[in-house]
């Protein structure tokens, strides 16, 4: 298991020194991501404030925990010596820098990554940035760096727009709503909505606008990192090969392609370029 926030020791010169910038920048403006970012993407969801931004975090972390321990059990939770999980979590650590403007409270998380060893080709990152990846997704789709880095980057932007708590909001509607101001209140509701969601979170489907916000907000944040941003359409791509020779990815379940979505990768890279080139000068 690796908790980022305590692995990260950047040095004074080089790359950092623009990630610190931009942090800087945005340091204080918890919706400032939307206003400093080079896409266009719009604010988030105001259902999610039906459900306490804790207790979906408290429910990521719940769900999180168990999925390890039953991936350990197993035999399937990846060393911390396993050189796939080495790789992804060197990406995480370019990545993770730049989570805070788009979500101040990404600053308190406690980041982690693992990895899985599964055929299923899928990843995701639960509230409270609880990075998971499939040995498969790696495997099948034989994926570059900047690819893993625009799935792990996409992954997060779910996370940073809090996309699973305006979800779930809508799913469990009033009533829920209500066991909330009960828990709220100590009547005796408490941790119910935790328990309810922590069964949802890693199978929820997004809306096609919030699968286009993560896109585009996870394309940000990867240029930034100094991750090729046109690995976003060749991952799509490869995502509808695949998709097509192997009959349906668990990925796509969740996360559907098409045509549209290449077509509005490709419109915003020449945004992001730039942020690109600036990383790779460092």
């Amino acid at each position: 298991m690796c908790t980022l926030c305590e692995r990260r020791s950047p040095p004074a010169t080089g790359p950092w020194q623009a990630r610190r910038a931009f942090l800087l920048a945005a340091a204080g403006t918890a919706l400032a991501g939307p206003a400093l970012a080079q896409v266009e993407v719009g604010k988030p969801s105001m259902a999610r404030t039906i459900v306490p931004v804790a207790d979906i975090e408290q429910a990521g972390t719940q769900q999180y925990s168990q999925m390890l321990a039953q991936a350990r059990a197993k035999g399937a939770l990846a060393g911390d010596g396993n050189a796939q999980l080495q790789r992804l979590r060197a990406i995480a650590q370019r990545l993770v820098p730049f989570a805070a403007p788009w979500n101040e409270r990404a600053r308190e998380w406690k980041w982690e990554v693992n990895l899985i060893g599964s055929k299923q080709v899928n990843a995701f990152c639960l509230p409270g940035g609880k990075i998971a990846f499939y040995t498969g997704i790696l495997d099948q789709l034989k994926l570059s760096e900047d690819e893993v880095a625009m799935v792990m980057g996409h992954e997060m932007a779910h996370a940073l727009r809090e996309h699973a708590r305006a979800r779930l909001a809508k799913n469990v509607g009033t009533g829920a709503a209500l066991q909330i101001g009960a828990a709220m209140l100590g009547l005796g509701q408490a941790g119910d909505l935790a328990a309810r969601g922590a069964t949802q979170l890693i199978t929820l489907k997004f809306s096609r606008n919030d699968e286009t916000d993560a896109d585009l907000v996870g394309l940000d944040l990867a240029a930034r990192a100094g991750f090729d941003p046109k690995a976003s359409v060749s991952l799509w791509k490869k995502m509808a090969t695949a998709s097509k020779s192997q009959g349906g990815l668990s990925f796509l379940s969740t996360h559907p392609s098409g045509t549209d979505r290449i077509r509005i990768l490709e419109a915003n890279l020449p945004k992001v370029e730039r942020l690109y080139r600036a990383a790779k000068r460092g």
